[in-house]
């Protein structure tokens, strides 16, 4: 099982961003508040230590045309990182950004694999369990 948290719509490229990507572009534009900006700060700095960026493996995982479409999932054991997403997603309420939770026992075709994640190209039937925020 893969859980995956994003946007709730398309943004203008029809793409998904992932919670990180959401949050981030938050902070890019000076949205946050300087408690905010102490929690992304501390927590991507987690986040960064604790599990590989893939495309720092594979530098072609999230190129739009060797792997259009290209995502990340968490893989549901891994707890350890799941379990820090409430504060990302508390922060994404609290600026109105609409997000949902995706699970699927298949996201897609699988492009990278670690031992928390993967990056998949979706199914064009990929069936997923949708949960609004």
């Amino acid at each position: 099982m893969f859980v995956r948290y994003q946007a709730a719509q398309a943004n203008a490229n029809g793409n998904f961003s992932g919670v990180f990507g959401l949050v981030n572009g938050l902070r890019r534009r000076g949205e946050l508040t300087a408690e905010q900006e102490e929690f992304v700060r501390v927590n991507n700095a987690w986040y960064n230590a604790a599990y590989v960026d893939p495309s720092t493996v594979d530098p072609t995982v999230y190129d739009r045309e060797v792997n259009p479409g290209a995502r990340a999932w968490f893989k549901a054991e891994a707890t350890h990182l799941v379990e820090r997403l409430p504060g990302y997603l508390a922060l994404l309420d609290a600026h109105g950004v609409r997000w949902e939770r995706l699970t699927s026992d298949d996201p897609g075709r699988v492009v990278y694999e670690d031992a928390d994640q993967v990056v998949v190209v979706p199914h064009s039937s990929a069936a997923f369990d949708r949960q609004l925020a």
